[in-house]
């Protein structure tokens, strides 16, 4: 039943292998950031809208949020913002639900 359902929805279904549970614990973690930060906190309305906050938040994931095993940086990398640049202001994230703080010139 599963496997039809996600070959409906052009899934590709990718196999682990059980003898490397590593496998297994990346993708777990992966499906707990992306439901404990983005999902939990939002009413899915259909398909398209739930491709659309899911792209937004991992453009968020890979772009601006910070993460302790990259130094408290994304995934992508962020330069540097000295105060010279201007004021920290906020700018909202995945519809409002994470925010970016970063320096504009006033």
């Amino acid at each position: 039943m599963l496997r039809q359902q996600t070959c409906s929805l052009s899934i590709e279904e990718i196999l682990t292998a059980p003898h490397l549970p590593w496998q297994n614990a990346c993708a777990e973690r992966g499906i707990g950031s992306i439901r404990g930060e983005c999902l939990n906190h939002v009413v899915i309305l259909n398909e398209k809208h739930l491709r659309r906050i899911l792209a937004r938040y991992v453009n968020y994931y890979n772009a601006t949020r910070t993460q302790l095993s990259l130094n408290k940086d994304a995934p992508e990398g962020r330069v540097v913002q000295l105060p010279g640049k201007g004021r920290v202001v906020e700018l909202p994230r995945v519809g409002g639900l994470h925010h970016e703080y970063t320096r504009m010139a006033v």
